[in-house]
Order: structure tokens, then C-alpha cells, then sequence
């Protein structure tokens, strides 16, 4: 067996929206030779910048980031593709005597990369016309509370109305007659190799969680004054988009989407935003909880950037 410490190394920088992620990894790339990767599942569409918080062309040029930018939004993306694709960025890095630090917040692409992907059942479009029936009598949210009943796991990391996650978790189980987490564990020797870096894992866990929806809050407004809206407007001219597609799904542009097609008062806009996503980083942190190896800091205690720095510093002179 290799030795592991003859494996080139990698760090993960996880958390909830709003936490502080992106900063500190300015920082850790300032003092170290680390090269970002970005785990985020909004910001690989192109165009789409405010909604997704994406860092600017200067702030780009001092930091470069992988996987950004790589689709339209009319396009989809995957936690398969996101796997082959973080792979190939890792290994460049390494060759060049780097090290990959992957940031952000996308906790399934971290888990895919992480332990790999099950051989989950192919799509049945029978059962996902059942599934949709349903939903159109019954609606999302009861669907969502018949999969708290099949898969608990599952559905406590899934908003009620979000359709295509539903959908996917009750066709696997009632295809399986296993919940996803139940699956994966039974199919884990299948699963493609381990990562062949020695990986430090860490997550910023924000223990004030009022300060956290402050800064959620105070965020989107600024998205909203730099434009948010008419980015949307710009999207809608500029592709063939409908409101069912993963980007138009994501937090903020979904509700702008409502509020453009007359469904949500334009005065209700902020306030839906910021609880939107609040539910999202609850989900985020539910998420982490359930992830082991890592290592947890406060990033609103005073010393928490400091904490970081010396703990990346002792890694990577290991």
C-alpha cells in the first residue's frame, strides 16, 4: 500500500452562505502556494454573477477560480460532472507543485468528490409522470412530507417545493425500496476510488446564528441594489430559460423569477429572498452535521482567521 503521506494534498473550505468562506480563502491564497477550486452549483452558470455572489473580474484576475463559468443556464449540471471535473483541476494543480483548495458551499458536490457516486437507478419516466401527477393534485410539500416518511434523511435537506430533488429521492426509493443514504452505504465498495490526496477538511460553523441572518440579510440587499433584478431581465432576454431549470431554481433568482412573472408582489421580494436563503443555509448546516472528518470553527469568533491560518500552516508543513 502507498504511503499515505507521499500523497499530494488538498484542502476544503465548506460552510453555509454568508459565513465568510471566499474571504478567508483570499487570505490562505495570499500566504501559501494554494490554487482555488470552486464548489459551488450556481456559480458554474455564466452570466450569472450577483445572484451567485461571484467575485468580480479584478478580484478573478488576483484569484483565479476553477469552475466558475462553465455552462449557460439553460444547460444543467451535475454532482457526477462536478466529480470529473474537480479531479482534473486537482491534478494540474498538483502537477504543478501546488496545493487545491476547493471553497464553497455546495455540500453534495463535496460529499460526491469526497466518497464517490452510488450506481443509482436510471430515470423512469413512468414513475416521474406518476410522481409529477401527484404533485399537480397534491402539491410539492405534500410529496416532501411522503418522502419524510420514506427517507427522513433525505428530506431533511430538501425545502419543501424543491421539485427536482423530490422527485429524484421518491423515484430512488420507490425504485430501490431504500432511502438514498441506505444505498449509498450499501453500494459503497463499488464506488470509485478515494481520493488520492491527503485532504484537510475544514468548515466555518457560525455558532450565533442571528449574526449569520444579518449578514444573509444584509447581503441581499446589496444583491438587490447592484442590480439582481435586471440580471434576471438579462437572462431571460439572452436565453431560452423557464423556471424550472436548476438555474432559475437557485436561491434569489427563483424568487425574483416569481416576482417577474407577477406571482410575488415586488414589495415582498427582500423579505422572501433573505428567508429563502436562511432555509438554505439551515440546509447547508444539516448538511455539515452529517459529514464527518471535518474540522469546525466559529468565523465570527475574534481569533477564527488567525485559528485557520496556523492550522492550514501545520498542515501543510506535515
Amino acid at each position: 500500500m502507498a504511503d499515505n503521506n507521499l500523497l499530494p494534498q488538498a484542502i476544503f473550505l465548506l460552510g453555509p452562505t454568508a459565513c465568510g468562506k471566499t474571504d478567508l480563502a483570499f487570505k490562505l491564497a495570499d500566504l501559501f502556494p494554494l490554487d482555488i477550486v470552486s464548489v459551488d452549483s450556481a456559480q458554474v452558470f455564466r452570466d450569472m454573477d450577483i445572484g451567485t455572489a461571484k467575485p468580480d473580474a479584478a478580484t478573478l484576475a488576483r484569484y483565479p477560480h476553477r469552475l466558475i463559468d462553465l455552462i449557460g443556464p439553460e444547460e444543467r449540471y451535475s454532482a457526477a460532472r462536478f466529480r470529473t471535473d474537480a479531479l482534473r483541476e486537482m491534478a494540474e494543480i498538483a502537477a504543478r507543485g501546488r496545493v487545491p483548495l476547493l471553497v464553497g458551499g455546495t455540500m453534495l458536490y463535496f460529499k460526491a468528490l469526497r466518497e464517490g457516486l452510488a450506481d443509482l437507478p436510471q430515470a423512469d419516466a413512468a414513475l416521474r409522470a406518476e410522481i409529477d401527477a401527484a404533485a399537480a393534485t397534491r402539491g410539492w410539500p405534500a410529496l416532501h412530507s411522503e418522502l419524510m416518511q420514506l427517507d427522513p434523511a433525505t428530506a431533511a435537506r430538501l425545502q419543501p417545493t424543491d421539485a427536482q430533488r423530490i422527485q429524484r429521492a421518491l423515484e430512488v426509493v420507490k425504485l430501490t425500496g431504500q432511502p438514498l443514504d441506505a444505498l449509498f452505504a450499501t453500494q459503497r465498495a463499488t464506488l470509485q476510488p478515494l481520493l488520492p490526496y491527503r485532504i484537510l477538511a475544514l468548515a466555518l460553523v457560525p455558532q450565533d446564528r442571528a449574526v449569520l441572518h444579518a449578514r444573509i440579510a444584509a447581503r441581499f440587499k446589496v444583491m438587490l441594489a447592484g442590480g439582481l433584478i435586471e440580471e434576471v431581465e438579462m437572462l431571460r432576454r439572452k436565453y431560452r430559460l423557464d423556471a424550472g431549470l436548476p438555474s432559475m431554481r437557485c436561491v434569489g433568482y427563483r424568487q425574483v423569477w416569481e416576482m417577474l412573472e407577477g406571482q410575488l408582489p415586488r414589495a415582498e421580494l427582500l423579505d422572501r429572498g433573505v428567508f429563502a436563503t436562511r432555509q438554505f443555509a439551515k440546509r447547508q448546516l444539516t448538511w455539515l452535521r452529517g459529514m464527518g472528518g471535518i474540522e469546525s470553527f466559529d468565523p465570527l469568533a475574534a481569533d477564527n482567521d488567525s485559528q485557520v491560518l496556523k492550522r492550514v500552516k501545520a498542515f501543510l508543513r506535515a
